[in-house]
């Protein structure tokens, strides 16, 4: 190697090391902020054909619509918690019974059904008739009691940061919905420049995942709530604004609005409120059931990929990432399968033009 082939060789390591440096303290700078941009730029992806649309309805105005958008994604923060802090004020006094009762020991006995339930009924049944026996209930219930305040209190802790996190996340949508067309062609010549056109094609096909997963997932999970809650309001359940926002969320995390609305039903039924039970009952297998038709259609809508695909990022997401996850998963998986399917057709067809 020559003395000048040295030195250019040193210089692009120092240039590279140069780059790597600029890079991570650009992230560290960022880092703040990080989770914020990502979770605006995956909501303007997912609702940019919505903001389109209310830009043609206010007479092609991007700033009236960019209003439009801002206020109804401050909505979804101000609804849901103004109706969870109303449900709380409104049955405080019940609350407060409930811990009372808790505290002394002033536990009624198991209603009859609770024995005839398949494989745990008579277990619980006796458990529960043994505590009654015992009068230990505060005993035992305190510790766990204590566990649930202190967590409580650690999430009020959070909640100012949680609040104005998402208040940048909002900001932050707004400046993309204002500009999008600005980072979309900001992103596309990133990514080409680094891929070339399947770099372009991948960016193109992530967006579309995005889309898949919040019409598949999100819209799902959001008519299954409203659904349930709908019920639980008609049926007469107590707390039906904070059980509508513990199903959505049950429902964005795969595992569904049942366990909610079946623990309802069996409530009713201790009430002894048969013919409400029943009734709740049935619309519990119907929006249960819900979404087995409505999410692969509008999956399919939002992205021509594999159902098993999304649902292997969506849940494998959640698990790995929290809840961004639900985007970032699909996002990965589906980037990756549409590059590794790209290599194996092109290698595909370079060998059914190589000569015999």
């Amino acid at each position: 190697m020559t003395r000048k082939q040295h030195r250019d060789l040193f210089q692009i390591l120092l240039s590279v090391l140069f780059l790597a440096g600029l890079v991570f303290l650009s992230l560290r700078v960022m880092g703040p902020f990080l989770p914020a941009l990502v979770w605006a730029s995956m909501t303007v992806i997912a609702t940019w054909r919505l903001m389109l649309a209310v830009e043609r309805r206010l007479w092609r105005k991007r700033w009236a619509a960019v209003i439009v958008m801002t206020i109804a994604l401050l909505l979804v923060l101000i609804v849901p918690l103004s109706l969870a802090v109303g449900t709380i004020v409104t049955h405080v006094d019940e609350i407060t019974g409930w811990v009372k009762s808790l505290q002394t020991g002033d536990l009624p006995a198991p209603p009859e059904w609770v024995a005839r339930v398949p494989l745990v009924g008579q277990r619980v049944d006796g458990a529960w008739r043994q505590v009654l026996v015992e009068g230990d209930l505060a005993e035992r219930v305190t510790p766990y009691l204590g566990d649930v305040v202190n967590w409580f209190i650690a999430q009020l802790g959070s909640l100012g940061s949680i609040v104005v996190h998402f208040l940048l996340t909002v900001v932050l949508a707004a400046i993309l919905y204002a500009h999008g067309e600005t980072a979309a062609r900001a992103v596309n010549r990133f990514a080409r420049r680094i891929g070339g056109e399947k770099g372009e094609n991948a960016v193109t096909l992530a967006g579309q995942a995005i889309r898949g997963v919040a019409l598949g997932v999100v819209v799902t999970a959001f008519a299954q709530a409203v659904l349930g809650g709908i019920g639980l309001a008609i049926v007469g359940v107590p707390f039906a604004s904070l059980l509508t926002a513990i199903m959505f969320l049950l429902a964005i995390a795969q595992i569904g609005v049942a366990p909610v609305l079946v623990g309802c039903v069996a409530w009713l039924y201790w009430r002894g409120d048969g013919g409400w039970a029943t009734g709740l009952l049935v619309w519990t297998v119907i929006v249960a059931a819900l979404d087995n038709f409505l999410r692969p259609v509008l999956i399919r809508r939002g992205a021509d990929l594999p159902l098993l695909l999304i649902f292997a990022g969506v849940i494998g997401g959640l698990v790995t990432f929290g809840l961004i996850g639900l985007f970032l998963g699909p996002v990965v998986l589906a980037v990756t399968y549409t590059l590794i399917s790209a290599w194996i057709a092109s290698g595909t067809s370079e060998e059914s033009e190589a000569p015999a």
